[in-house]
């Protein structure tokens, strides 16, 4: 669970109950956070990851705190049929979504010189595709529903010009290329499409394998604003987005990076 802290007041947004939700990436990290905060709600949220252990727990957690417990669905996002299929078949039994969030990534560091076309097919297939054939599983649902809400998530490292990831910061500064076009697209139908940028957040995976001493300096040094951020921070932004409170919010991108400088 997310751990939101008991001394921040927070919104609640009464437009996302019985609100149908899919996320991608949800069982760890910001997606966790973002499954829980919708069904704090009360939406009807679904989810695929990777990471069986861990996304079960969390919809045991969520259904324990007496919200409406997630549906889970084991999926690798880079087999694109089995993925639409797993939409498809959550869609019939939840019903068309009102709100896409497109949250799964790896952000696995790697060398220009090493990148071969095997490597880089596989990270577009796991930081890009995905995103696209989502959107196209839904977007028909949506416009039954008559909107709807469709959340991109990029990554604050291609703005900073960030290196040692080449392919990925490639696969995340598209995804603004995919919003805007999209958004042009799907306005007619009352489906907006926002992206929310991330900067550093400390997940369990980010504080594993990429805080040192020096990543701490450096978060010290240029964040505007002290301390950790954390999967919750963005989760609150994604459940603006998804609400009737962003209702002319489109093609834009919403930075959360605690003010990176």
């Amino acid at each position: 669970m997310s751990n939101t802290p008991q001394n921040v007041q927070l919104a609640s947004f009464p437009s996302l109950k019985g609100k149908r939700v899919f996320i991608t990436g949800g069982g760890t990290g910001i997606g966790a956070a973002i499954v829980e905060a919708f069904a704090q709600q009360g939406a009807h949220v679904a989810f695929v990851d990777i990471a069986t252990e861990a996304s079960e727990a969390l919809c045991n957690e969520v259904a324990a705190a007496g919200h409406p417990k997630p549906l889970f669905r084991h999926c690798d996002l880079r087999d694109i049929p089995a993925f639409q299929a797993t939409i498809a078949e959550l869609q019939a039994q939840l019903g068309d979504f009102d709100v896409l969030v497109n949250n799964a990534a790896n952000d696995q560091r790697h060398k220009l010189e090493e990148v071969t076309l095997e490597y880089w097919n596989d990270r577009i297939a796991i930081n890009q595709r995905p995103s696209f054939f989502a959107v196209q599983s839904v977007v028909e649902g949506m416009k039954r529903r008559g909107g709807g809400s469709i959340i991109n998530f990029s990554s604050i490292s291609w703005h900073q010009s960030g290196g040692g990831f080449p392919v990925y910061t490639t696969a995340k500064a598209s995804t603004l290329g995919l919003t805007r076009g999209l958004a042009r697209d799907l306005g007619p139908h009352k489906i907006r499409v926002n992206t929310v940028t991330p900067g550093w957040v400390m997940t369990e995976r980010q504080i594993k394998l990429w805080l040192d001493e020096e990543g701490k300096k450096a978060i010290a040094r240029n964040q505007c604003l002290q301390g950790d951020l954390l999967p919750w921070h963005l989760a609150r932004m994604v459940l603006f987005l998804a609400a009737d409170d962003s209702a002319m919010c489109t093609a834009q991108e919403f930075i959360v990076d605690a003010g990176w400088v």
